[in-house]
């Protein structure tokens, strides 16, 4: 660092290429948005033109919640998404906390499963999923919750393995005294969690949240196969019902996309300071 300060150059040079690779990522966004406010036969003309004068409209946000239930896909993913964070933060919370602290019979081998399960992709296990789910009637119903139950049971589970490795990181660099002043106050196991282990690891709780509920907004693969009725679509799986009918309409699929990503940068936005600082927090232990 000492260094890089007394290299303005160097400095020069890194950002340079910090600006470009973050233009690379923001600029096909805001091509897409450019386009969402132009009609469908000026954007091959004119894709790359700002929305402004005759090139201006709004047809394609009308069109695309005329013919499509946008808000009813809206709350379906924000519930199953809402749903998904708060269970993975609970169950994830409370098994790292245990693997961290405590030293009992098979918990070596529980450790290896949790980081061994990171390395199984979704779709290696989704049939099984399916056929025991089906089984116990809450795949492919009627019933709107039950549906919901059935998308939001397997993406806990695949979030399940990743949250406990970030927690446990964090929670095994927290000094053990904190908690036996508690217990020797009184506490039993489930008041030093809630009380002690949760505000101190809040940040890291926020970080798992976050990345839970983005993973579970924007999965299509699991959704797939547990929504299969229209009126039950998600925010993905409507986009991908309407890039197979709307394949051509570029303005709509446009409009489409950033009524989905617009949130999510909102999200981003106003929660990045506990990405970073979750992410970081427990990287070194003193």
């Amino acid at each position: 660092m000492a260094k890089m300060k007394k290299n303005p150059a160097g400095i020069a040079v890194v950002y340079l290429f910090l600006v470009f690779w973050a233009l690379t990522t923001i600029y096909p966004i805001l091509w897409v948005l450019q386009n969402s406010f132009k009609a469908k036969d000026k954007i091959l003309g004119n894709s790359f033109a700002l929305p402004f004068g005759e090139l201006f409209t709004m047809a394609n946000y009308k069109k695309a919640f005329e013919t499509t239930d946008i808000l009813g896909s809206y709350k379906s993913s924000l519930f199953i998404s809402t749903m998904v964070a708060l269970l993975v933060v609970l169950l994830a919370g409370m098994g790292a906390y245990a693997l961290a602290r405590y030293k009992f019979f098979g918990s070596g081998v529980i450790h290896s499963l949790v980081v061994g399960a990171m390395m199984f992709p979704a779709f290696a296990t989704v049939i099984s999923v399916f056929q025991m789910e089906f089984r116990w009637g809450i795949a492919n119903t009627g019933n709107w919750f039950l549906n919901m139950l059935s998308v939001i049971l397997p993406q806990v589970a695949g979030n399940l393995a990743f949250a406990m490795v970030v927690l446990m990181g964090y929670i095994k660099g927290l000094p053990i005294e904190l908690e036996e002043a508690a217990y020797m106050e009184g506490c039993n196991v489930f008041q030093i969690y809630f009380k002690v282990i949760m505000p101190l690891t809040k940040p890291s709780f926020a970080t798992v949240a976050i990345f839970s509920f983005l993973w579970s907004y924007n999965d299509l693969f699991t959704q797939s196969f547990f929504l299969r009725r229209p009126d039950m679509y998600s925010i993905t799986m409507m986009l991908n019902s309407i890039s197979a009918k709307e394949g051509t309409d570029y303005g709509m699929m446009a409009a489409v996309v950033a009524l989905i990503i617009v949130p999510v940068i909102i999200v981003y936005c106003f929660l990045q300071k506990y990405i970073i600082k979750g992410m970081t927090a427990g990287a070194v232990k003193g």
